[in-house]
């Protein structure tokens, strides 16, 4: 067996174990025991092959052997085999034992370390600062209402209503600077005309405000 390729991770050697001695060492399913002293005869198979060192080897039979796998197949009525799948004698009740004793620490200590990882992952999420809860409003906000600003930017006077003896005008009756009333709205609003132009009337407003209205507007 010679290759110039070198395999240097634990896994590409077992991938070769496993192509190189298919009735022995078993990729899926349920693995077979194997011979006792079965490290010697597989070093002295491999000897001449280059791919892989007495060291690495013994790596990866150690991770092969002591996966849960092949500590579950270590039963009673199980046999051993060799490189090349023949039977060697089947187990005895040490063996057993001791396989069973070392698969169930090596459960339990990943059941801890699972534990373990989900209390510090609680731990974590406890420890993250949580946003104050907002007070119910009990009552509604009130919303202000607008305040009328003339021109200038201040805050237009209260407009009184008008008396309510006011009758509209007639455009010839009306001139400029002239004291009148505009119907706006449900109150009429006191301004004086600045423009009569045809039969539009400009007042300007107590408020500052000019408007632009028809003469049947104009209340006198």
């Amino acid at each position: 067996m010679e290759s110039t390729e070198k395999l240097t991770d634990t896994n590409a050697i077992l991938a070769y174990l496993y192509e190189t001695f298919p009735l022995c060492f078993v990729a899926e399913g349920e693995a077979k025991p194997l011979k006792i002293g079965l490290f010697q005869d597989l070093a002295e198979r491999l000897a001449d092959d280059s791919k892989v060192s007495k060291t690495q080897l013994r790596v990866a039979l150690r991770r092969y052997t002591s996966s849960w796998r092949y500590l579950k197949c270590i039963k009673a009525g199980a046999i051993r085999v060799d490189l090349d799948g023949n039977p060697c004698g089947e187990l005895e009740q040490e063996h057993i034992d001791h396989a069973q004793a070392t698969l169930k620490e090596s459960q339990d200590k990943a059941k801890a370390k699972r534990a373990e990882r989900s209390k510090a992952e609680g731990d974590s999420a406890d420890k993250a600062p949580r946003k104050p809860k907002r007070k119910p409003e009990t009552q509604p906000r009130r919303t202000a209402k607008p305040v009328a600003k003339d021109k200038t930017g201040r805050t237009a006077p209260k407009v009184q209503p008008a008396a309510v003896n006011l009758v509209p005008a007639k455009l010839e009756e009306l001139k400029v600077s002239q004291r009148v009333n505009v119907k706006l709205g449900q109150s009429p609003v006191a301004g004086s005309i600045v423009d009569i132009n045809k039969g539009d009337v400009h007042v300007q407003l107590d408020s500052g405000l000019t408007v632009k209205v028809g003469a049947e507007y104009i209340l006198l």
